[in-house]
């Protein structure tokens, strides 16, 4: 695998929250006490959301070491702010004093983290949630595109609450008009993606039309009843999370992670190196893996997962544009097809193609 990725650069932020849902991932994996979790760590969210179930362990893994740093910067916010801090200094509510909050989380890094977000007071100051390159992607999109198409009102309308068949009127006959199919099909193309988004390296699996394929799921979503509250789609359109935070950024599931902290531990490389340090798992989120993967690469890396999980060990996943599925190339896995099919209709990531869920027999 490190062969895929030796052109993938990895000496920024490239995620500063996490993209694919907590509320359908804790579902998908039903956390127990004592279980023990492998998290792609991303931003960290969905691996923090994960301890308000009280496992024995959550690794969160990434190959990206700045990633990482990012993780335990949160984890310390975590240990040494109580909840009004937490959401002022990460960025979910205003705050004129980041520095000084930072200067009690900065207590509980390690010399070198200290070192290194010392030198992103900047970011910090300015609520490190928006500091990833994907968030400065949406960030574009908010401030140069979507302005051209519709007015601050219509915005606000789109989040008003609605009944479906009124979501789906509002849509049509006031949002969907032809400038925002073109303008939103030019700015999610392969191209302005690959440079402004994501890295073009985790595009190169991708076949058929890019931009087809986002406004296509946007259309389903923005037409459903679950657009206003989908705070994914308030920060996107919006600029921040509004009233319904990410679940890790709850009081009640802000409490519970305060309190299983020191359970969650990092890890750089790669997921199936983290089996050399520690033993099987029983629970996994892969978050999107799969989607640079070719074929055979795709099934290793699943083989792997598999020979190191315990039994009915599960697994979810997210495909974005590259369908990709366990199952398909292990005998030893179980389609969950029923709990999958309920997820994806209440995900909201609605820019995925669909989470998966599998159990090894």
């Amino acid at each position: 695998m490190k062969e895929q990725l030796k052109n993938v650069k990895h000496d920024y932020i490239r995620y500063a929250n996490c993209w694919e849902d907590p509320d359908v991932l804790l579902e998908a994996l039903d956390v127990q006490e004592n279980d023990k979790v492998l998290s792609i760590g991303s931003a960290g969210d969905n691996s923090f959301s994960l301890l308000s179930k009280n496992p024995k362990l959550v690794v969160a893994v990434d190959i990206n070491p700045i990633q990482l740093n990012l993780i335990e910067l949160k984890k310390a916010v975590f240990k040494t702010l109580d909840y009004n801090e937490f959401l002022a200094f990460l960025g979910f509510t205003s705050s004129n004093d980041r520095k000084g909050l930072y200067a009690k989380v900065r207590e509980a890094l390690t010399t070198e983290l200290q070192e290194f977000w010392d030198g992103r007071i900047e970011e910090i100051e300015s609520g490190i949630i928006y500091a990833g390159k994907f968030e400065r992607y949406f960030k574009l999109f908010r401030t140069r595109i979507l302005p051209l198409v519709h007015t601050k009102k219509r915005v606000n309308r789109l989040f008003e609450e609605k009944t479906a068949e009124e979501q789906a009127i509002f849509f049509n006959k006031k949002w969907n008009n032809r400038r925002w199919r073109l303008l939103f099909k030019l700015f999610f193309s392969k191209f302005v993606m690959g440079r402004f988004g994501r890295d073009p390296a985790f595009l190169k699996e991708v076949e058929g039309s890019v931009s087809e394929f986002i406004i296509g799921q946007a259309k389903k979503h923005l037409s459903s009843e679950y657009a206003p509250n989908n705070y994914f789609l308030h920060f996107i359109m919006k600029g921040n999370f509004g009233e319904h935070l990410p679940h890790y950024a709850h009081k009640e599931n802000y409490l519970a992670i305060k309190e299983n902290i020191d359970r969650l531990v990092v890890f750089n490389g790669l997921a199936e190196e983290a089996f050399k340090k520690y033993d099987s798992f029983n629970k996994f989120n892969l978050s999107n893996i799969f989607e640079y993967m070719n074929p055979e690469l795709f099934a290793s890396v699943t083989k792997n997962l598999v020979d190191n999980g315990e039994h009915e060990a599960r697994y979810a996943y997210w495909n974005l544009m590259v369908p990709r599925h366990m199952h398909e190339t292990s005998d030893s896995l179980i389609p969950q097809g029923l709990l999958t099919q309920d997820l994806r209709i209440i995900d909201k990531g609605f820019f995925y193609m669909g989470i998966n869920i599998d159990v090894k027999k």
